[in-house]
């Protein structure tokens, strides 16, 4: 018997404590991020640099995604999930405290944290229902990215804070005191451990075990990383550049409406994500993501070329259909890899580092047209679209078309029942029936 339990194991009662416990972590990089976009557009104004030059904020924040996450992924597979938990508080209350100089260090920490969270709700309960979940747990991250641009909207860009620095200090300082008190809320609550171990001899009971296959032959694992540091670096490259989109519009719009219409952009987005968490229920999460990922390319298209107000409302249009790709791409990946699921998860959240390189590549066109610079966002999501596609077509292969979501251990489970039934009330076997058709034919 392995140590620790699965998710499948936990009373309704502790499912509920930690599934609650473990999301709010996701709002704390929630905030963060929507803070960062923000930053982007004011540290442009205050110290007069261009756009290309402010993504090294995006290569600093971001680029410890690519370094750290494959070592929080180790991590937790020596000391589990609640001691990742830890590690990644500390570093992001250390690095709020110090944002300039340690936004790497912070984001070490915020990299640990989404490692260790993302891969815990993922296996917290029913693989069937793993998506949704997911996505329910990061519309609390779309909730917090809404209300860092909405501060910044209020206190960042209005009257003397318009050409300073001074309020954005006091904001991270608050920021790490939540960091801290998270931290003191993990060490005295009691987390369920779901181990390797566990989750292996679950897919061993549902003969889904493969013991002859090593983790670098998980090829939905190791496309899935492809895929998200595709994806990841097109949904940090259109936030980044969406202040300065919207002022360059020249529809009458300044930094600070563009600011809260910003955080209206982010609105949408947490409400796709709560919109995703339905059709996540009933429609099988690869074939969603195809069709998101074809919406996702086609308004980003309109983003670049669509006049005026069209371009806008693109935009919205293409917050809308992000919502759902992160934690389908995650939980696809990193589904059915038992031992592996925690290094699968560290490999995964390292595709997060293309949000490092992507604003950049962007930037270097903004500087000469905001608009057709989201042409560099729309070969991620071809790119995810494409990875999207193919695991369709391979489940289609090997188990017929799926539109509806399916439980891939309740029914390899079900059929071992049924044949253990059979064996046990003397059911004929099938070699025992043709014996017993020749017989009758011979006769």
């Amino acid at each position: 018997m392995a140590e620790g339990t699965t998710g499948t194991q936990l009373s309704r009662r502790a499912w509920l404590w930690a599934f609650t416990l473990v999301t709010t972590l996701f709002f704390t990089w929630g905030f963060a991020y929507g803070l960062l976009d923000v930053l982007n557009a004011h540290f442009q104004t205050v110290f007069g640099i261009s756009k290309l030059q402010s993504t090294m904020l995006q290569l600093a924040y971001f680029g410890a995604y690519f370094v750290h996450a494959p070592i929080a992924g180790a991590f937790m597979r020596k000391y589990g999930y609640k001691r990742g938990i830890h590690l990644g508080l500390t570093y992001y209350s250390i690095g709020a405290i110090f944002f300039w100089p340690s936004a790497k260090l912070r984001r070490c920490g915020l990299s640990c944290l989404e490692v260790a969270a993302n891969s815990y709700i993922s296996v917290l309960g029913s693989p069937k229902f793993a998506a949704a979940r997911l996505n329910f747990s990061q519309g609390f991250q779309g909730v917090a990215s809404f209300a860092g641009p909405m501060i910044a909207s209020r206190w960042f860009f209005t009257g003397k804070n318009a050409n300073s620095l001074y309020t954005v200090q006091w904001v991270y300082v608050a920021v790490a005191g939540l960091g801290l008190v998270l931290n003191i809320l993990f060490y005295f609550c009691t987390l369920p451990e779901i181990t390797e171990d566990a989750l292996e001899e679950e897919l061993d009971e549902a003969g889904m075990a493969k013991e002859v296959e090593s983790f670098w032959e998980q090829y939905h694992c190791l496309f899935g990383l492809v895929a998200q540091t595709a994806y990841t670096g097109a949904q940090v490259a259109v936030a980044a550049f969406a202040v300065n989109y919207l002022v360059a519009r020249n529809i009458g719009i300044d930094q600070s409406q563009a600011s809260q219409l910003f955080s209206y952009c982010q609105i949408t987005f947490t409400v796709g994500r709560f919109v995703g968490v339905v059709v996540l229920n009933f429609i099988d999460p690869a074939l969603a993501l195809s069709i998101y990922g074809c919406a996702c390319a086609a308004f980003s298209v309109g983003v670049a070329y669509a006049p005026g107000r069209g371009g806008v409302g693109c935009l919205f249009g293409l917050f809308f259909f992000e919502s759902i790709c992160y934690p389908v791409i995650f939980t696809i990946a990193t589904k059915n890899l038992g031992r592996y699921t925690k290094r699968g998860s560290g490999l995964i959240v390292m595709g997060v580092g293309g949000g490092a390189w992507y604003p950049s590549a962007q930037g270097s066109i903004a500087d000469h047209n905001t608009s057709h610079s989201y042409m560099v966002p729309f070969s991620g999501y071809v790119a995810m679209t494409i990875y999207a596609v193919g695991i369709v077509v391979n489940q289609a292969r090997k188990g017929g078309f799926r539109f509806r979501t399916i439980d891939e251990l309740a029914q390899p489970q079900a059929e071992l029942k049924a044949t253990s039934y059979d064996a046990e009330h003397g059911t004929p076997s099938d070699l025992e029936k043709k014996q017993s058709e020749s017989f009758v034919e011979a006769v």
